[in-house]
């Protein structure tokens, strides 16, 4: 029989690129999703977070549970609606989860919850953060924290229960690198702010074994960094962006104060906020990367 894995928001960036590699593995795919628009062999349940509704037969045939679901952070302003809906669209997705696996019964191994590595605040400087460093006081590190604690519940029930704080997921379908790379392309890579702050950054595949590899290991319980081991300067990532597309690299920088007149000060901690973050737990568990060096990771996402 195949194992099934239930992913909430599996049409994101990380949900696509998972799916593709369980499914490789063998496994069973189905969506939770606001849209029923099914999916070739994936079976698509619908959900309503405003009305507290999942589709009947979704949870209680799920082996694992993956909850990616969450409003994008860089998507828009952050008026103090978005701010509530970035909060609800994080803590309701899990709270909804737990009722429904409580109020169904379930035969569930292990639920796997997202978070980021915005927890640790936004700006860190240089120094080291692990798992147990303090969560931050600024707007997404609170987010971090309520997202975090709501699931929590779920392990309430006897569930083991894996948080990943994600760091800068590289990809070329979407996120970051798309965006850093079109300037680079047209020779204009340019250090951003500062350029001494640190990016946790991870290649997309290396993030998607890590939560493959704590779905599958039941030793594996309680928080993880979803980052590579080699968090690097943003002028370093420019740099090396440059490099692996063989165009010039600027030493002048793009100015902080540009970066929050076009992103809005509060947001702008995103670009210019700086975390060092560890992986040292995640290689414990005996993880190992594919992609662990940026220039690595970089020449396999352009070639």
């Amino acid at each position: 029989m195949h194992n099934k894995v239930l992913i909430a928001g599996g049409r994101g960036l990380i949900g696509s690129r998972l799916t593709t590699l369980l499914q490789e593995k063998g496994y069973k795919v189905a969506y939770l999703s606001r849209s029923r628009k099914s999916e070739g062999e994936i079976k698509v349940f619908g959900w309503d977070i405003e009305k507290g509704w999942i589709e009947p037969g979704a949870v209680e045939s799920a082996h694992y549970i993956i909850n990616l679901a969450g409003a994008g952070v860089a998507d828009k302003r952050w008026t103090e609606t978005f701010k509530k809906e970035i909060i609800k669209s994080r803590t309701e997705t899990n709270n909804i989860l737990f009722k429904e696996l409580k109020r169904t019964g379930y035969m569930l191994k292990a639920y796997v919850s997202a978070s980021a590595a915005g927890y640790y605040g936004e700006d860190n400087g240089s120094r080291w953060l692990n798992e147990s460093s303090a969560a931050g006081n600024d707007f997404l590190a609170q987010v971090c924290k309520k997202w975090e604690e709501a699931p929590d519940k779920v392990a309430n029930l006897g569930i083991r229960l894996l948080k990943f704080r994600i760091g800068v997921v590289l990809s070329m379908e979407g996120g970051a690198l798309p965006q850093l790379a079109k300037p680079a392309k047209l020779g204009l890579a340019a250090p951003v702010g500062s350029g001494e702050q640190y990016m946790s950054w991870i290649h997309i595949d290396d993030l998607c074994h890590m939560i493959i590899k704590g779905m599958e290991d039941s030793s594996m319980e309680g928080v993880y960094n979803g980052v590579g081991p080699e968090p690097v300067t943003n002028k370093h990532f420019m740099e090396t962006l440059a490099g692996v597309l063989q165009k010039p690299f600027f030493a002048p920088r793009v100015p902080a104060a540009a970066i929050k007149l076009a992103m809005g000060s509060e947001r702008a901690g995103i670009v210019l906020g700086s975390q060092r973050v560890s992986s040292e737990r995640i290689e414990k568990s005996g993880f190992q990367f594919q992609y662990p060096v940026l220039r690595t990771a970089l020449k396999d996402l352009l070639k």
